[in-house]
C-alpha cells in the first residue's frame, strides 16, 4: 500500500511538473538560471513547433473552384519563402501566409516585379502589385518582399473575420481587384508552399 501511494504521488507531482512546464513555456532571463525543468519543457515545445502545419489551419474551408499550379524558380521560392518569414515576424499565424502568398501568386506569379513600362498596371510594382500612389508605400519599399508582405497583411488584419473568410474574399478585401474570384485557384499551392517552409 506504501509503495503504491507513493508511486501515485511520484507521478502525480512529475505530471503537474511537465504540465506546468508546457504552459508556462521557455524560460527566459535571471528566471532560466534557477530553475532546471526549462530545458525539458523547451525540448518539448521544440518537437512540436517542428511538425508542419495542419491542413486545418492552412486551408479552414477547403479549396474553392480549380486550382492553377506553375513550377517554381528559385527566385519565386525565395520570394516564398520571404512571405512566410514576414509573416512569422509579424506574429501572425500559417492562414496568413497562405492568403499572402496565394495573392502574391495572382498579381505577380511570385516574382518581384518593377516597373513594366507598358505592361505596367498603372504603377503597381512587387509581388503584390501594390501602388505608391495609392499610399502602399515608396518603390523602394514596395519593392522589398518583406516590406510588401507587411504592408499587404497590415491591411489584411483590418479586415474584420479576415481569419474566417475564404481565401479569395480575404484577398479580395485587401486587393480591391478587377478579378475578385481569381485569388482562389492558388490556395492549394499557396498551402503546400507554406507548409514546406513554415518550420524551414
Amino acid at each position: 500500500m506504501k509503495t503504491t501511494l507513493m508511486r501515485k504521488t511520484v507521478l502525480s507531482v512529475a505530471g503537474m511538473a511537465f504540465a506546468g512546464g508546457l504552459v508556462a513555456g521557455p524560460v527566459t532571463g535571471a528566471m532560466a538560471a534557477d530553475t532546471h525543468s526549462a530545458k525539458p519543457a523547451a525540448a518539448a515545445v521544440q518537437t512540436v513547433s517542428d511538425d508542419k502545419p495542419d491542413a486545418g489551419k492552412l486551408s479552414p474551408h477547403g479549396t474553392q473552384g480549380a486550382q492553377s499550379r506553375i513550377d517554381l524558380s528559385d527566385e519565386q521560392k525565395t520570394n516564398a519563402k520571404a512571405i512566410v518569414a514576414a509573416t512569422k515576424a509579424n506574429g501572425l499565424d500559417e492562414r496568413a501566409a497562405v492568403i499572402s502568398i496565394a495573392t502574391a501568386l495572382q498579381e505577380s506569379k511570385l516574382q518581384n516585379l518593377g516597373n513594366l513600362g507598358d505592361a505596367n498596371d498603372h504603377d503597381s510594382l512587387g509581388l503584390f502589385q501594390q501602388r505608391p500612389t495609392s499610399g502602399w508605400g515608396s518603390p523602394e519599399q514596395i519593392t522589398n518582399p518583406q516590406y510588401a508582405t507587411t504592408a499587404f497583411q497590415k491591411a489584411l488584419k483590418q479586415v474584420p473575420g479576415w481569419q474566417d473568410m475564404p481565401l479569395t474574399d480575404a484577398a479580395q478585401k485587401v486587393q480591391v481587384s478587377a478579378y475578385p474570384d481569381a485569388y482562389a485557384k492558388w490556395e492549394s499551392q499557396a498551402a503546400d508552399l507554406t507548409a514546406q517552409y513554415w518550420n524551414s
